[in-house]
């Protein structure tokens, strides 16, 4: 018989899960990020399964059926999933309902083991899988989080907003959170942007979740970093003439800042041969944690 998830609905469930993956971060980080920011307002329409209630082995966040409408739209079709038993995720993934094996989607987690079940499941189900492996970067405040630690309820957009506070340098910048505007920008540099999906998904998160920039004398943003729905901070960038003169690890620190007054959980992932993000990662308060951050990217034969 394949599993049965359950849908967890309510708050206090919620909550609940939310306190209890706390004491199994940083594997659970990713899922337990993705629960945050269902529990502040649910920008992105995400919904949770477990195996079992109170006790759970496995969760897996996804979209709700309503926004998994474009078979190809690997910004929006993406799971997150945490489980104490990563062995038995093959008899979990075999549930038809759970995952749908028609489109393409990404699934991520911290934990290498979930790949056997995937891999298992989508080779079942004729359905190719790239497999991408990443640096994950925590700060130590992010390690201690445990079921005390008090998030405050409403969303993002309701909270105060990092103070637009000048630079100290004499580059003539000043700190503030992107606007929707600065979305064209931000995709035109972004690796895995530059197209219609990307930008409709990167709108989305400057509009909804926190994200952080450095303003340029003539008011458009030279560095930035936004969060996704996971509460990975993404699309960090640069501009090229204002590059090694610690105007990203200054904007980086504000944003923190920022995120840590809230409550708002956040963690980064760089690629192992990107030797500057990792320095300026490590300078701003960063550690590499014991797991990685893993992806597994799913296409269905055409």
């Amino acid at each position: 018989m394949p599993h049965k998830m359950l849908l967890l609905h309510d708050s206090p469930k919620l909550l609940t899960l939310y306190k209890s993956l706390a004491r199994s971060i940083p594997e659970s980080l990713k899922v337990y990020g993705s629960v945050y920011h269902i529990n502040h307002g649910n920008p992105f329409n995400w919904e949770v399964l477990v195996d079992s209630w109170p006790e759970y082995q496995t969760v897996i966040v996804r979209p709700q059926k309503q926004e998994m409408t474009d078979d190809k739209d690997l910004y929006i079709n993406r799971y997150s999933i945490f489980s104490k038993e990563p062995q038995k995720l093959q008899e979990v993934l075999k549930n038809c309902g759970i995952i749908n094996w028609k489109q393409m989607f990404q699934i991520e987690g911290f934990q290498e083991s979930l790949g056997e079940g995937i891999k298992t499941v989508a080779f079942s189900k004729s359905v190719r899988v790239e497999y991408l492996n990443l640096i994950l970067y925590v700060t130590e405040d992010i390690m201690k989080l445990n079921a005390a630690n008090k998030s405050k309820t409403g969303s993002w957009r309701e909270a105060n907003h990092p103070d637009h506070a000048p630079n100290s340098e004499d580059l003539n910048l000043t700190f503030s959170q992107l606007k929707v505007s600065h979305s064209g920008l931000v995709d035109d540099c972004w690796s895995l942007g530059q197209n219609e999906r990307s930008l409709r998904y990167i709108q989305r998160c400057i509009q909804t979740l926190p994200s952080y920039c450095a303003l340029g004398p003539e008011g458009t943003p030279v560095t930035w970093s936004a969060m996704d729905p996971t509460s990975e901070i993404v699309m960090g960038y640069t501009l090229e003439r204002y590059r090694n003169k610690g105007i990203m690890r200054q904007m980086m620190m504000r944003y923190m800042t920022y995120l840590r007054q809230e409550n708002i959980p956040f963690y980064l992932s760089v690629r192992a041969d990107n030797e500057k993000s990792h320095r300026v990662v490590k300078r701003s308060g960063f550690s590499v944690t014991a797991c990685a951050w893993h992806q597994w990217t799913c296409y269905p034969q055409e």
